[in-house]
């Protein structure tokens, strides 16, 4: 399969990388690299065997649709964006050049290139808005409200994705993510939380919990989420999916776990709330099941001591 990968430096797009290439796939990554990494695809780089192409170009500019028509790419993962939900919220101009005409591009793009498919990282935690206690974990049949920005970006690119689909023929999966975290994780957005904690654990520095930790996220592992996007190249046609493991984890139980693993015995500090925060999240993944034959397989114990892992050799080099 030839497949392009936009955002394929950053945290999740390098890894789905590494596991396209490994299969013996051939990749295009495209990436502007203000928040991904040359240093994330250094595997991807340094095999001869591997059929790998990087193109660094920002997905708000035109020329990724000549680019993409070009490549003529079977399948596109789509996963570059603008992620910070507080930046959409400052400057949601920028936020919708990104999220949405940046995916006008990837779009057109694929429809040029007579791509058979795209399958683009949606967000679970935001597209369905504020879900009452008695719907979580959230299901797709929920009504998407996002209160944010950055979630009205998501909802309209699978808007923009199943009218693709319909005029031209363009397959699509849309997969909703839940808190993504692992090895190469950027400490921003809300499951950055893991990779703030692993940094801090390591230095022996104090872990800060703001208000009372009893706030939830639905944490799934970078490379469960990279196995949902490769089985959905070829399954979950014209599907939203939701990937997460249905499991609430309060910030609380996430410190406790990060720091047994860590093998640091020290209460966190304490901070007052931040406004705004979500009170509980996680996903229903029963649709991933069914249709693309995906459960997570990682728990946070072992997927957190995998992070700390990946820091603390990273710290040593």
């Amino acid at each position: 399969m030839r497949a392009l990968v936009t955002g394929g430096a950053g945290f999740i797009g390098s890894t789905l990388v590494d596991r396209l290439l490994a299969e013996g796939h051939e990749v295009d990554v495209v990436d502007d690299l203000s928040s991904g990494s040359m240093a994330n695809l250094a595997d991807a780089r340094a095999n001869p065997d591997h059929r790998f192409n990087f193109h660094r170009l920002d997905i708000r500019d035109g020329a990724l649709v000549e680019l993409i028509e070009r490549r003529k790419p079977e399948v596109v993962f789509h996963l570059a964006a603008q992620i910070d939900v507080r930046v959409s919220v400052s400057d949601p101009v920028h936020d919708a050049m990104i999220n949405v005409i940046g995916s006008l591009h990837v779009l057109e793009g694929a429809r040029r290139a007579g791509a058979r498919k795209v399958v683009f990282a949606s967000s679970g935690g935001t597209i369905y808005g504020a879900v009452a206690d008695e719907d979580l974990p959230a299901k797709e049949s929920h009504p998407q409200q996002p209160l944010s920005p950055y979630g009205i970006t998501k909802k309209v690119v699978g808007d923009y994705l199943f009218a693709y689909r319909e005029l031209h023929q363009l397959e699509f999966t849309a997969l909703a993510l839940a808190n993504v975290y692992g090895p190469r994780q950027d400490p921003h957005g809300e499951a950055g939380v893991v990779a703030i904690f692993a940094g801090r654990l390591l230095r022996d520095e104090p872990c800060t919990i703001f208000g009372d930790g009893a706030q939830t996220r639905d944490y799934v592992f970078v490379d469960d989420v990279v196995d949902a996007f490769v089985r959905a190249a070829h399954k979950g046609d014209g599907l939203i999916i939701n990937i997460g493991t249905g499991i609430e984890t309060s910030v609380n139980e996430l410190y406790a776990t990060m720091a047994r693993v860590a093998q640091v015995d020290r209460p966190a500090v304490s901070a007052e709330a931040r406004p705004g925060e979500l009170a509980r999240s996680s996903l229903d993944a029963s649709r991933a099941e069914m249709q693309l034959g995906w459960t997570p397989w990682t728990d946070l114990a072992a997927g957190s001591a995998a992070v700390l892992e990946f820091f603390r050799q990273r710290d040593a080099g």
